[in-house]
């Protein structure tokens, strides 16, 4: 054929691809750690109405989406199409029952891809009704006018009359604060770089990352507390101060030191502290003046959000980002309409919160990143929870974990109660350091349970400064008891439990924490799943070990983020893959009676090179005084195992069924009754050691299997006691086709547990019968009590 010819045929050809359609195919990949996923994914029941959809992004793409009340899509029930993100929440609510949706693209020139797989969810009568308003409503509720953060601009009179009235106490701390400002300025030198040779996460390289951040929070907080203050009535001087401050702040390089993508720590204050004084005081500023503010903000939001959209939505598990998108809503409240690109900045910000927030929690209030990451979050996120509700009328407490977010605190610290669970930073923290926190999600989700758990531990805290002083006027919550609550619960979604004797009064309780978690082993909440930790009558008994010297360290990556550091199993010296997703649990099976709580988890492909085929830890916990871990392990090739736990004080080891560990006046009795012939070691020093301005030392206890097996069982009894107490001992093991028969003293009684190790036989004794399942008796002054596993 002649070149000519040919030549003219491909041009028709890739014209005519281009008119007809070319073959435009979705990318359907499942899901991979660290992504957000297909939601709702096939089956699942939305607890919210309408639910939030989430696909593959596609550069480029935008994006269609039906529901349809049959697989076929006959009859669409609801259809979008320019979505501009790869997330979507309706705009109005749905009927209970059964739907499927389905999705498409189409790119620049309007070429459309396949239609995606159809998957089925279905929406309950109780389902929260939670839409979300379509752009331009949603934009439209914004004031047009200042102040818009935390306040608008028609309830400033409100805010004037409770200054002089109801709240003239709080005001005149306002001014105090003001006053001290207005005594001792505030520097607004632009912090300094870090210098060219200085070494990233050393000690002076988190004196400068860390110091900037508190200099910028120091100096435009100040400015925002007193423009706030002269807003609501106080004294002309006062927002003059806070323009001065605002303008000479202005001048600093916004991709500096104070840099959202230099020191991110710095950057984020900067931005939500300077927007909120801006709009504070927009009244005292000239034209040119505002320009000045609106050039810097719209170099500072368009970093932040080249950095966060469209990506967070897909991947939202980075920790920093996980504020950072309502910091940058923040700004975008405050410059909208004033810069080009606030709008889009406010718009993924909501997007953020309907359909990718919070990410690393559950429904029943659960959080996986520990306590104290919980605490310094969720504290910045009730600033977003008071904006949103006050500028856009939406009220995040509507969310199913904002409903429940603060029974996390109760189970698992209850009043009393010293040690924060699992995650970075939690071994100091004490129930009384929830207080903050609790204190704002009781008044704002008007939760008595919170309320009543603030009040035991003396009383609500105020946010203080102007954010308190907006939250005053939240109305008042009265306490109720939590006395008629179960004491234990399980926060599926995170993979932990907590068992409890009493949520009342944790130094005269005792509780076990377990965590099995499908979040692995990410972020702060690097613990290994399968291990537990024991509190007693106050006192941390068995822990998680180690201390953060540094985030990143030597000791933190090497001790802290290993299965060594916590009461877990290494095989053959291996654990489960470090502050990894792919270090994967789950929790199997909840039981929880007012006598017995059985929580079982499985941790098997969670090991490093795929070593274990099955990591089954099961904690039957006969309340208060018996706690009965049982453990079925099989590894892939014959290996040896090692038991680890972890106390503040040394180990007594007199034996295998002899060992007591002890903590001011209380202490637990340990027996590891097989398998058989352990060796014991233990040390105060880490592996390795934190740096050494940390003379922190714990003491880590491992028992090892003398020889190599593929199968093994571990069944071990602590009992919590308090000086003075009996603690019972008699205790034996009988070996039954298919499993064990443990019996054991317990005050004033006797426990019968079955335990298999042949999930298909059936284990008879003591008149109980189970198949594959723990079931468990208890005994105390003729009366009885059974749990089995999955009742």
């Amino acid at each position: 054929m002649d070149r000519k010819w040919f030549g003219l045929i491909v041009v028709v050809g890739l014209l005519a691809g281009s008119v007809f359609g070319a073959d435009l195919k979705l990318d359907e990949k499942a899901a991979v750690g660290g992504e957000w996923g297909y939601r709702p994914e096939d089956g699942d029941a939305s607890a919210v109405n309408p639910p939030s959809f989430s696909w593959r992004p596609v550069k480029g793409m935008v994006w269609e989406v039906q529901c349809a009340r049959d697989a076929g899509f006959a009859d669409v029930v609801y259809r979008v199409e320019k979505v501009e993100f790869n997330v979507h929440c309706p705009p109005r609510v749905f009927e209970p029952g059964a739907y499927y949706w389905r999705y498409r693209g189409a790119d620049s020139q309007g070429q459309v891809t396949n239609w995606s797989i159809a998957r089925k969810f279905s929406i309950g009568a109780d389902a929260v009704k939670m839409p979300m308003p379509v752009r331009e409503e949603l934009l439209g509720r914004i004031p047009k006018s200042h102040p818009r953060l935390f306040v608008r601009p028609e309830n400033v009179g409100k805010l004037r009359a409770a200054a002089t009235g109801p709240m003239k106490k709080e005001f005149a701390e306002l001014v105090r604060q003001c006053d001290r400002l207005m005594a001792n300025p505030v520097s607004t030198v632009e912090p300094a770089t870090y210098p060219k040779d200085i070494v990233r996460n050393s000690d002076p390289w988190r004196e400068i990352w860390w110091g900037n951040r508190e200099k910028v929070i120091r100096t435009l907080n100040g400015a925002a507390t007193l423009g706030f203050t002269r807003l609501i009535g106080g004294k002309e001087q006062y927002g003059q101060e806070a323009r001065r401050i605002l303008l000479e702040c202005a001048t600093w390089d916004p991709k500096g030191s104070t840099g959202y993508r230099y020191n991110d720590e710095a950057g984020m204050p900067y931005n939500y502290y300077f927007s909120r004084t801006y709009s504070f005081i927009n009244d005292l500023l000239s034209e040119q003046e505002k320009d000045l503010c609106r050039k810097v903000m719209k170099i500072r939001g368009d970093e932040m959000y080249a950095h966060l959209c469209p990506g967070h939505l897909w991947r939202p598990y980075g920790s920093h980002q996980n504020r950072a998108w309502h910091f940058l809503g923040e700004v975008g409240l405050a410059f909208l309409g004033e810069v080009e690109g606030a709008d889009d900045w406010v718009w993924f910000a909501m997007n953020v919160f309907f359909n990718a927030y919070p990410v690393w929690s559950d429904d029943d209030g659960g959080w996986h990143e520990g306590t104290s990451y919980w605490a310094s979050y969720q504290n910045r996120f009730t600033w977003w929870a008071d904006v949103m509700r006050e500028a856009m009328g939406i009220d995040a407490y509507h969310k199913p974990y904002y409903s429940q977010a603060g029974y996390y605190a109760m189970y698992l610290m209850p009043p009393g109660k010293v040690g924060g669970g699992f995650g970075d930073l939690t071994a100091a923290r004490t129930a009384k350091s929830n207080v903050p926190l609790m204190s704002d999600f009781a008044a704002q989700a008007g939760n008595g349970h919170w309320q009543w758990y603030v009040e035991q531990l003396g009383g609500p805290t105020q946010a203080g400064g102007y954010i308190g002083f907006v939250r005053g006027q939240l109305p008042k919550v009265e306490p109720v008891s939590p006395k008629d609550l179960p004491a234990s619960r399980l926060f599926a979604g995170t993979g932990q439990a907590y068992l409890n004797t009493s949520i009342m009064d944790a130094s005269d309780s005792v509780q076990v924490v377990f965590k099995s978690s499908p979040f692995g082993t990410q972020s702060h909440g690097y613990e290994a799943s399968n291990s537990f930790l024991l509190w007693g009558y106050g006192q941390r008994l068995l822990i998680r070990s180690g201390y953060r010297d540094s985030y990143g360290s030597d000791h933190h990556k090497g001790w802290m983020w290993s299965t060594r550091s916590v009461n877990n199993i290494t095989v053959g010296g291996k654990g489960q893959f470090r502050r990894d997703v792919r270090a994967q649990g789950g929790i199997t099976d909840f039981v929880t009676t007012p006598a017995i709580d059985i929580v079982s988890g499985e941790a098997g492909g969670a090991y490093e090179d795929g070593i274990l085929e099955r990591f089954t830890r099961s904690i039957v916990f006969v309340k208060p005084d018996l706690v009965i871990v049982y453990d079925r392990l099989a590894a892939r090739q014959d290996t040896t195992f090692e038991y680890w736990l972890h106390a503040i004080n040394r180990f007594d080891v007199a034996d295998q069924r002899d060992i007591t560990v002890r903590k001011d006046d209380a202490g637990c009795a340990i027996t590891f009754l097989t398998p058989a012939a352990l060796s014991f070691t233990q040390t105060d020093q880490y592996d390795p050691n934190p740096r050494p301005r940390i003379k922190l030392r714990e003491w880590h206890l491992t028992a090892s299997t003398a020889e190599k097996s593929r199968e093994m069982q571990f069944a071990a009894l602590y009992r919590p006691f308090k000086e003075g107490m009996r603690v019972p001992n008699e205790v034996s093991l009988e070996e039954l086709p298919g499993g064990y028969l443990l019996t054991a003293e317990v005050g004033e009684g006797r426990v019968i547990a079955l335990l298999p190790t042949d999930d298909a036989a059936t284990l008879e004794a003591e008149g109980m019968e189970t198949r594959g399942r723990i079931r468990c008796r208890v005994v105390r002054k003729g009366h009885s009590a059974e749990a089995t596993q999955g009742q």
